[in-house]
């Protein structure tokens, strides 16, 4: 790659860190659609690390986690956080800056 360009949007590496409160139907679901996303539009280009914020609370004050599950992008930058379930695959899919349309046809 030249010094001056910039990775494309489907060959750029995703940092994700995805936070949940134990092993709740709602954190369960969360992994899931999270994995989902990530099989499907980020296959090998990707990185899913998942706390669980029972097991580690000091994550929550540190990360600034106001709800779980809580999402979080941290590369390709800016960072970017998803609230929720996770089950809205469209607004996760922007969230993170994914064309749907695009990675489908991969």
């Amino acid at each position: 790659m030249d010094e001056g360009s910039q990775p494309s949007a489907d060959t750029e590496r995703y940092v994700l860190r995805l936070y949940v409160a134990g092993s709740t139907k709602r954190s369960t679901r969360a992994i899931e659609n999270t994995r989902e996303v990530c099989d499907t539009y980020l296959k090998g280009r990707h990185e899913l690390e998942v706390v669980d914020l029972y097991q580690h609370p000091e994550a929550a004050a540190r990360e600034q986690i106001i709800a779980a599950p809580t999402l979080i992008r941290l590369f390709p930058v800016p960072l970017r956080r998803i609230i929720g379930d996770l089950s809205d695959r469209q607004r996760i899919l922007t969230s993170l800056g994914l064309d749907a349309r695009t990675a489908e046809m991969k």
